[in-house]
C-alpha cells in the first residue's frame, strides 16, 4: 500500500470515528440539575460601577490579571491595561501574592477616571467574596472590598429596601457620593449572582448604555 492510500484511509477511519462520536453525544443522557431553593440565604452588596478585574495566583506563586475579557498580566508580565489595573498589581506584586494566596480573586476596579468616578481621587480595587475579605485584618491592605448590607433570607421586599436605601442615603462604598449604582444579590444556595439598578433596571445593558 502507498503512503498516499495509507494516509487517506487513516483519514476515513478518523472521520468515522469522530462521526460516530458525534451520534454518541445526540443521544448522551444528561440529567436535570436540581432546583435550588428560593427562600434561602442571601448576602446584598452594594454594585460598583467601575470595571471587571482579577486576579489569579498560581501553585507556584506565578501572578496573572485580567479585565472581564482579557489578561492584562501574564505571568508577572505586563501585556496590556485598563485604567491602570494592570500597572496597580505589579505596584503591589508582592503584598496581593502573599496576602491573597492560591487562587483567582475577583473584584471590581473602580473610582478615579472610571465610570461614576465616586468623588474619588485614586482607584480601589474591591474585592466581591465578603465572607472570606471583609475582615480588614485579613485582606491585603491594598485590597478594599465591596460593602456588606444584608445577610440573610431572600425576599425581594429586602431588595428593594436597600435600592431604596441606596437611592436615598447614597454609596456605602464612597460616603457622600449620591449616585450609586445598585445592588448586587448573591443566592447562596444556587451559588449564582443577580443585580438591581437604581435606574433604568428594566432596561437591557446595551440599550441603558447607548441611552
Amino acid at each position: 500500500m502507498s503512503l498516499e492510500n495509507m494516509v487517506a484511509q487513516n483519514a476515513e477511519e478518523i472521520n468515522r470515528i469522530l462521526l460516530e462520536e458525534i451520534e454518541r453525544k445526540k443521544t448522551e443522557f444528561h440529567t436535570f440539575n436540581k432546583i435550588p431553593r428560593l427562600s434561602r440565604e442571601c448576602v446584598i452588596t452594594e454594585k460598583l460601577d467601575g470595571t471587571n478585574a482579577q486576579i489569579l495566583i498560581t501553585e507556584d506563586k506565578k501572578l496573572y490579571a485580567g479585565s472581564r475579557n482579557r489578561w492584562l498580566i501574564e505571568d508577572g508580565v505586563l501585556v496590556s491595561d485598563n485604567f491602570g489595573f494592570g500597572a496597580w498589581v505589579l505596584q503591589n506584586k508582592e503584598e496581593l501574592v502573599e496576602g491573597l494566596g492560591i487562587g483567582r480573586h475577583f473584584g471590581e476596579w473602580w473610582g478615579a477616571g472610571i465610570q461614576r468616578k465616586y468623588g474619588l481621587k485614586e482607584k480601589r480595587f474591591s474585592l466581591f467574596n465578603t465572607d472570606k475579605w471583609s475582615n480588614e485584618y485579613v485582606r491585603p491592605k491594598c485590597c478594599h472590598v465591596v460593602p456588606v448590607l444584608y445577610k440573610g433570607m431572600f425576599t425581594t421586599d429586602r431588595v428593594d429596601e436597600w435600592v431604596l436605601t441606596l437611592s436615598v442615603d447614597g454609596s456605602k462604598a464612597a460616603p457622600g457620593f449620591m449616585d450609586p449604582e445598585g445592588v448586587v444579590i448573591y443566592h447562596v444556595a444556587a451559588g449564582t449572582y443577580f443585580k438591581k439598578t437604581i435606574k433604568n433596571d428594566e432596561s437591557p445593558k446595551g440599550k441603558v448604555n447607548a441611552e
